[in-house]
């Protein structure tokens, strides 16, 4: 399953920075977010210039461009090169896109289903063994840090983007690869070594991470894998999926391990801190919802392990369903997040989950030239706008994978 990290307040412990722009994600100490006004700010075209299907969610600097990746387009050359490997963009305050990279495969990546840290990104695939790279954009272009190879000393794969320490290391997670083929936590010095700090074997300890980290300033890092822990009842035969801590000295601790119903099941998104120590996070199946095996959960765990379901998704029409990415959290405590499905027209939507567990569908998406199916974080600004991608609609045509029904996907802005 394809996951779409991204941006998240939490992921950036200093300035993000490229061509000289100091970039921050201006989303601690919002305000709520009741958003009733939906605008389109960009639909992406793909063809010979543009972008298509953003998976990831985006990032604002302190002018309010913001910043983003597409999973594919635009059609490449000079060849030889990969077609339709995706972008990394920027979005100006009048909506006018500039592409900041057109991956071409090898040696500098293909289709990155993550945002943007810093300036640091990952693709899902090309490189030297098309398993994927670490990548740094400036305003020459782009600069591989590291290809990852599959190997049992190596990671493959990487689907989430990175966060960083106050040092410079990044740090992320891949979803194959390593000496159970099960995917890895790793860490990438500022000279571009790698260090795998934690192998995970599919078993008890969780496998195949999809969704980002993040890091406490006592250098325990926390996250979740897809797949892995309870194998028995409703997770038989490879598991539920589970949220897990790395200390410092990379020894892992299983924090929860999820069971289906009714605690949710197979978590894709990132998770989310508050400052009193609850973690925060979505799964995309699972919970009492009328879909099959589940239509997801918001839940929060404590500091002590204990898991409560703030939300359990009902789906199509009267709510969302299957949530890939996590939460983001404003400053009185209420989460805000998509459903890939679901909704009033079953092309997903975007919720709101007060501080009492109540859910308020912000948005349906119709499928139209209002977008489908977003698959990403969102991000807040200090005004309470909600800023986010949906991977489809908007423009239809055959730049669009070739169909004149299929689309590209868009950039919108829910305004309180």
């Amino acid at each position: 399953m394809q996951n779409p990290s991204a941006i998240h307040w939490r992921k950036v412990s200093g300035a993000l920075a490229l061509a000289g722009l100091v970039w921050v994600v201006a989303v601690i100490g919002v305000p709520s977010a009741l958003a009733q006004s939906y605008s389109v700010l960009y639909s992406f075209k793909g063809g010979a210039t543009d972008g298509e299907n953003p998976e990831a969610g985006l990032s604002m600097d302190t002018a309010g461009n913001l910043y983003g990746t597409t999973v594919e387009g635009p059609a490449c050359s000079p060849t030889p090169c990969t077609p339709f490997a995706g972008i990394a963009f920027k979005l100006s305050t009048t909506g006018t896109e500039t592409v900041l990279h057109s991956f071409k495969g090898n040696p500098d990546g293909a289709n990155p289903y993550g945002g943007l840290t810093s300036s640091y990104g990952t693709t899902s695939a090309g490189g030297t063994s098309n398993m994927g790279v670490v990548f740094k954009l400036s305003a020459t272009g782009d600069t591989v840090l590291h290809s990852f190879t599959g190997s049992p000393g190596d990671g493959a794969f990487p689907y989430a983007g990175l966060i960083q320490d106050a040092a410079g290391n990044v740090y992320g997670a891949t979803s194959a690869g390593g000496t159970s083929n099960s995917g890895v936590v790793f860490k990438l010095d500022t000279a571009g070594k790698e260090t795998v700090l934690y192998n995970f074997t599919g078993g008890a300890d969780g496998g195949f991470p999809y969704g980002g980290l993040f890091r406490t300033s006592a250098g325990n890092i926390y996250g979740t894998t897809s797949e892995g822990g309870i194998t028995t009842g409703n997770c038989f035969p490879s598991g539920c999926g589970v949220v897990f801590q790395l200390d410092a000295a990379g020894k892992e601790n299983v924090l929860y391990s999820f069971t289906g119903s009714p605690d949710g099941a197979n978590p894709y998104g990132d998770l989310i801190p508050d400052p009193a120590g609850n973690i925060y996070g979505t799964t995309f199946t699972g919970g009492v919802g009328a879909c099959t095996n589940g239509c997801g959960v918001v839940f929060t765990l404590d500091s002590a392990g204990t898991e409560t379901v703030l939300h359990s998704f009902m789906g199509y029409p009267t709510d969302g369903a299957f949530p890939y990415a996590g939460v983001i959290r404003d400053s009185a405590g209420n989460l805000y997040g998509t459903t890939a499905y679901g909704g009033k027209w079953d092309n997903g939507a975007v919720f709101k989950v007060g501080t009492t567990g109540t859910e308020t569908v912000l948005y349906n998406f119709t499928g139209k030239t209002d977008g489908a199916v977003p698959r990403a974080p969102l991000i807040l600004d200090s005004a309470g706008n909600l800023y986010g991608t949906a991977y489809s609609g908007g423009v239809s045509g055959a730049a669009c994978g070739g169909s004149s029904r299929d689309s590209c996907g868009v950039v919108f802005e829910l305004a309180p």
